[in-house]
């Protein structure tokens, strides 16, 4: 049986999942992006007690890794979209399952 490390290992596939999805916060971005919920004020709104520039780095973290693409529309007021990849929205099941898990306990 491998050991798991504490830090950051790439050979064990738990250990990256945590990498990309453990930070705070992440996994309720997730959430309100599945629930429909793709601006940054939508996101910061629904999810009390983020801030700002916590929201902003995490949404930037998930679209480096390829969960989420960033859409700006050039228009007054500016606005931006966020909206999942298909390696975000392979994430569905997982999310549904802390959903439920979430729901009986």
């Amino acid at each position: 049986m491998k050991l798991i490390k504490s830090e950051y290992d790439s050979d064990c596939p738990v250990a990256h999942a945590l990498h990309i999805l453990g930070g705070k916060w992440t996994a309720l971005i997730l959430h309100n992006i599945f629930d429909g919920k793709n601006r940054f004020g939508q996101l910061q709104r629904a999810m009390v007690g983020i801030s700002s520039k916590t929201l902003a780095q995490r949404l930037f973290e998930l679209e480096k890794e390829g969960i989420i693409s960033r859409k700006v529309f050039k228009e007054i007021p500016l606005h931006v979209e966020y909206s999942l990849t298909k390696k975000g929205k392979s994430l569905g099941e997982i999310l549904e399952t802390m959903k439920k898990w979430g729901k009986k306990h």
